[in-house]
């Protein structure tokens, strides 16, 4: 029972040992992300007196979301060590089953546990000592397989499930940008101006503010989803610090926010008149009255082509986000202002129609999810048939 090593960017290279990090420990597997994966030099790893991890090992993340969560190691084509903020277990495989914890690492009970014996105010965390007093319930072994087929039999039913509803899922996603295509489909006639030309910018710069318990409702980028604004995380910054973080402007009814972080398509709309903040990597937009309708706008950048048009201007190799200097340089495709709110309406024709396929589909995912919890909690309560 010990934790990973402390590795620096600088200790890291571009082959050798696989490094693991908190972002490869899923809830129950591990995330391979061949496409981010770190390593260290050999040489390194006998430097810094590294701890090795072997197939078989179990990876705790120390760090959320959630803290806690768990996975054991396959085989992989290298050799392996982990962060500093994984823990890295090895059960008496007389005793525990690793793949009992497993399923136990899942459970509310366990999570619950953890959580209570977490540290920290903007980022919780748990310490290697206090994970270790988490308790385990622990029958016998014999017991232990039982529940383990038991559930791999009904967890292998609802993952197939839940592959099915999140295939629909995408398929719901990729018809709603399909119809929005068509939307902008023909632009040869329309006029074209850089988009910074056309409406104004009001991005925030600096730290955002502290957050508070109560004031002025805190957007982040976490909230901004293709056309709709989420509910959660609801945060919010005190009154005072809203008036000195929003010098730039205040956003208001109708206005467009954009994320300026990747994916690039998260464009919302203000529907309310209450006051919010925005937080960095967040710009509203407010189109000029009479000339461009803003629902047009949203719709414009969550089009494939406008979208296209902008990750020209982004930056990173994979468009990892883009500035507004550069934002401000795309260009915006306009007919006059009836076509505009005659594609408006039909964007949001296929949006509501989307958007309900994709509620009954969250709804049966839900459910799924419900009903692991209660399989889980069955299992581990002694109540498992």
């Amino acid at each position: 029972f010990s934790d990973g090593d402390w590795v620096e960017s600088k200790d890291q290279s571009v082959s050798g040992i696989r490094l693991l990090q908190t972002g490869n420990v899923g809830g129950g597997e591990l995330k391979n992300r061949d496409d981010k994966a770190r390593f260290i030099s050999t040489e390194t790893f006998e430097r810094l007196n590294c701890t090795e991890v072997f197939a078989g090992d179990i990876l705790v993340s120390r760090l959320p979301d959630p803290v806690g969560r768990a996975c054991i190691v396959p085989e992989l084509n290298s050799r392996k060590i982990t962060a500093v903020d994984c823990t890295i277990i090895r059960f008496d495989d007389q005793l525990i089953l690793p793949k009992f914890f497993i399923y136990f690492s899942q459970s509310l009970a366990y999570l619950s546990a953890v959580a209570g014996l977490c540290t920290g105010t903007t980022r919780s965390r748990i310490s290697r000592s206090a994970l270790g007093r988490v308790e385990i319930p622990l029958p016998p072994l014999g017991e232990q397989k039982r529940i383990v087929a038991k559930l791999d039999q009904a967890f292998a039913a609802l993952n197939r499930a839940r592959a099915n509803a999140e295939a629909n899922q995408a398929d719901a996603d990729s018809l709603q940008v399909s119809m929005v295509e068509n939307q902008f489909a023909d632009r040869e006639n329309w006029s074209k101006e850089p988009l910074g030309a056309r409406v104004r910018f009001i991005d925030y710069r600096g730290r955002t503010p502290e957050k508070a318990e109560s004031g002025v409702l805190l957007l982040t980028a976490k909230n901004v989803r293709m056309g709709y604004i989420r509910a959660e995380p609801r945060e919010f910054i005190a009154e005072e610090a809203y008036a000195s973080w929003m010098t730039r402007g205040i956003p208001r009814r109708g206005d467009v926010l954009f994320t300026t972080e990747a994916p690039l398509a998260n464009v919302a709309q203000v529907e309310t008149d209450e006051p919010i903040a925005l937080a960095q990597r967040l710009i509203a937009m407010q189109s000029p009255a009479g000339k461009i309708d803003s629902r047009f706008l949203k719709w414009s950048l969550m089009s494939p082509q406008m979208q296209s048009d902008i990750k020209q201007k982004g930056t990173g190799a994979t468009v990892t986000g883009i500035k507004a200097q550069l934002l401000k340089v795309v260009p915006l495709y306009t007919p006059n202002l009836r076509r505009q709110q005659q594609i408006a309406d039909a964007c949001e024709s296929a949006f509501l129609a989307c958007a309900m396929l994709r509620n009954k589909i969250e709804m049966k995912l839900a459910d799924m999810a419900a009903l692991r919890q209660s399989l889980l909690q069955a299992a581990f309560s002694g109540q498992l048939s």
